[in-house]
């Protein structure tokens, strides 16, 4: 599993753009991957679901009414018809026409400028492992991109990640989180061989925090938008947080650095 990410170019805590720069841009567009780029965040977080005719969608929600101008399941839409809809008014007319990207127009948006953290919803594993289901799709196109050390793939499904981990030549992996870790925790994320674990800053501890590093695991909690809740888990030693405006997060790494 490839976790040879370029260290030397990142200094801790790293930045992890949520879904882009979500903050003031409208999220999980390429303007948003841009933006969050150009922010000099050392990793992007975005969201990949399947659609009808099996392509990877980048898009945070299985029904498009929230982000769109669509409605309905992202599933029941060819590749073509979802490229059609409007995925920018909804935040501002200004980014009017912004359309759903393609996982792969991210990669060749980004091409190693960051780490692409790509996440996989639980509701798109299929037990029946067919041969285009979308983690063999993703770490496929991680191989034909050559882009093992700058994408790291997570989900909160294990059955995805056991997945994964069983493939050969993979990118690295991570477990999401939406409760605390005990030593069951750590044991999975040994057994997986995952990069990272990435829990809700409300549930973090710093026993946590202490575990999953003696186990060479890294902790980047997500949700971290505000100054207090940056403070707190830096408090703990996190190594990174995902954050919804990373240009202000870097500001108050900055900061504290200075300090």
């Amino acid at each position: 599993m490839a976790t040879n990410y370029k260290r030397n170019r990142f200094q801790p805590a790293w930045i992890i753009a949520h879904r882009g720069y979500r903050a003031k841009y409208p999220e999980n567009t390429l303007v948003a991957f841009q933006a969050a780029v150009d922010a000099a965040a050392p990793m992007i977080e975005l969201d990949v679901m399947l659609s009808r005719d099996r392509k990877l969608v980048v898009i945070h929600d299985a029904t498009l009414e929230r982000t769109t101008n669509g409605s309905g399941l992202v599933a029941d839409y060819t590749l073509e018809e979802l490229k059609q809809l409007d995925a920018g008014s909804w935040y501002h007319s200004q980014f009017a026409g912004e359309r759903l990207p393609e996982l792969e127009e991210v990669f060749n948006l980004v091409c190693g400028r960051t780490i692409i953290n790509i996440e996989i919803k639980s509701d798109a594993y299929e037990p029946h492992h067919p041969k285009d289901a979308v983690e063999r799709q993703i770490v496929e196109l991680v191989e034909r991109k050559k882009a093992w050390s700058w994408v790291l793939i997570s989900s909160f499904d294990t059955n995805i990640l056991q997945q994964i981990s069983s493939m050969t030549n993979t990118p690295a992996i991570a477990l999401i989180s939406k409760t605390p870790a005990d030593h069951h925790t750590v044991k999975l994320c040994t057994r997986l061989k995952t990069f990272s674990w990435h829990p809700s800053h409300k549930m973090v501890s710093r026993k946590q925090v202490n575990m999953m590093h003696a186990a060479g695991i890294k902790v980047f909690p997500y949700s971290v938008d505000r100054l207090e809740d940056y403070v707190k888990m830096m408090s703990m030693k996190v190594d990174g947080v995902i954050t919804s405006d990373p240009l202000r997060a870097i500001g108050w790494s900055t900061t504290r650095r200075a300090a």
